[in-house]
């Protein structure tokens, strides 16, 4: 089972830009479907955007043309990088992939 290890997120005015990252380290995540999801106050949590093996990606219909996913499969890393961030996007934020979770970033947009 993969140990997944979050870094970046913090805060930001609306508009900016935040980007996270999400490394695998145990078992490679080369071969599986990696996603993050975030999770607000008292809502439950939501697939925000996944990407395939091969590069596939799906994004919720609140993120798209903001959020970009990406992968780096020989560093067994996943990015998602965020635009035009709006306070909506504040949540915690969770990369998995397989029956794995990481720990969670916390990302807040506020003015």
């Amino acid at each position: 089972q993969a140990q997944l290890v979050q870094s970046g997120g913090g805060a930001v005015q609306p508009g900016g830009s935040l980007s996270l990252s999400c490394a695998a380290s145990g078992t490679s995540i080369y071969f599986g479907l990696v996603a993050w999801y975030r999770q607000a106050p008292g809502k439950q949590r939501e697939l925000v955007a996944q990407i395939s093996t091969g590069g596939n990606t799906n994004y919720a219909d609140s993120v798209k043309g903001r959020f970009t996913i990406a992968r780096d499969n020989a560093k067994d890393t996943v990015y998602l990088q965020m635009n035009s961030l709006k306070p909506e996007d504040t949540a915690v934020y969770y990369c998995h992939a397989d029956t794995s979770w990481g720990q969670g970033t916390q990302v807040t947009v506020s003015s």
